[in-house]
């Protein structure tokens, strides 16, 4: 076989669909977000509208202080895994902190939200006799692989509904054990999971729930302790994850629970048992934005405004949107090959970063533009964005070809 000749004709089918990814090859420079620089074609300064760095926290004095002493005083690398190397004391520092914040016993770092995805939901239903796993439709790729990787029973429930979990939970012998796994805020749609509504069907099932609050911590309830906290039901949920990548501006996941399943997730987890941990730079960066935001609102609420005022500058400006009751504003699409030259237009002709969402992420159908607001964009941002947004819309014939989600 003609291994090269293969991967060769995997690319070009991905390029005929309209779905083969080009990076942009960006330059941030702290202080200056949501300005960075692109390299290569069309290099010069560009308005980034997609990141995931919600609140800038990447670029807080606070938190590169925190690395760059960190750095200095312990160098860059953790010199193994926490097993072999022994575990460095910002970690442990990054750790009870994140377990203060949501509430819990314990909590457990790992090096990114999708190993933490990963490893603790594969471990906990293959470990667990005979469990089955309740799986929202919409659920990140890291859970899917998570559940499929444990080689437990797996149901699929209808996003965000209640009544199908119920139903589904009902076929089941209540002494079985059952896993209901879900997220707080799903990142490519910015809708909100009836949380209350799903933890009481879980609890009456005798569940465990896992719920994934990587768009959430930050940014919603108190001290951004994730949208559980702010409809009150953390005490109900088993595992909270996290992630310190998106609006704690770093890198790694996190769990956080009870002290027992933490500790088995510690000991049984093969993600985390052979894994590096995380350096010490990351760990104290990371603890130092944790700790910031939980005593400062001023940057959740000029996101939360600017967020509001990009939605409403959108509507008046015939741009359509996706209900979103987040922080994240997808505009529909539903052409990989349309969405991408939106993406390109903005970018050549207005200076403007939006990356195309198509599949894998997205089902084929639903291909979208995902805008990401920030406490760091000014009132003329916004109105470069929607200026820009409009007139490549307008010029574009039936841009909405079709979508579903």
């Amino acid at each position: 076989m003609n291994h090269d000749q293969f991967f060769a004709e995997a690319i070009a089918d991905l390029k005929a669909r309209g779905e083969y990814r080009v990076f942009a090859d960006l330059e941030r420079r702290t202080g200056e977000a949501p300005t960075a620089r692109l390299l290569g074609a069309n290099a010069g300064d560009v308005t980034v509208w997609c990141s995931n760095d919600y609140l800038g926290m990447s670029q807080h004095p606070g938190v590169v202080d925190a690395m760059r002493r960190a750095a200095a005083l312990h160098g860059v690398g953790a010199g193994g895994t926490r097993n072999i190397a022994g575990t460095h004391h910002d970690l442990v520092e990054l750790e009870r902190e994140l377990a203060d914040l949501h509430g819990k016993e314990a909590a457990l770092v790992f090096t990114s939200g999708y190993v933490a995805n990963m490893a603790t939901l594969s471990t906990l239903a293959r470990q667990m006799p005979a469990c089955v796993v309740f799986s929202d439709e919409r659920n990140h790729a890291s859970m899917i692989e998570g559940i499929r990787h444990s080689g437990a029973e797996r149901q699929v429930f209808l996003h965000s509904d209640p009544s199908d979990l119920e139903e589904r939970l009902l076929r089941y012998p209540s002494n079985r054990p059952k896993i209901v796994a879900l997220e707080s805020i799903y990142s490519m749609g910015g809708d909100v999971a009836p949380l209350r509504s799903i933890v009481d069907v879980a609890t009456r099932h005798g569940a465990l729930i896992y719920l994934d609050e990587v768009h959430a911590v930050g940014l919603c309830g108190p001290q951004g302790a994730g949208i559980a906290a702010r409809d009150g039901v953390a005490d109900g949920v088993d595992v909270i994850q996290g992630n310190l990548a998106k609006a704690f501006g770093v890198v790694g996941g996190y769990i956080a629970g009870s002290a027992a399943l933490v500790d088995f997730v510690r000991s049984f987890a093969s993600g985390f048992i052979f894994t590096t941990a995380l350096p010490p730079p990351v760990a104290a960066a990371a603890l130092a934005s944790v700790r910031h935001l939980r005593r400062s609102d001023c940057e959740r609420i000029r996101l939360h405004e600017r967020v509001s005022e990009v939605k409403q500058r959108l509507a008046e400006a015939g741009v359509p949107t996706l209900p979103s009751a987040s922080h994240i504003v997808p505009i529909p699409v539903g052409d990989a090959t349309r969405c991408r030259e939106i993406s390109r237009r903005l970018l050549a002709e207005h200076r403007i970063l939006v990356q195309a969402i198509f599949h894998p992420t997205v089902p084929r159908g639903a291909e979208r533009l995902r805008v990401t607001p920030t406490p760091m964009h000014c009132a003329e941002d916004v109105e470069r964005l929607v200026s820009a947004l409009a007139s490549v819309w307008a010029s574009l014939e039936n841009p909405v070809s079709r979508f579903g989600v």
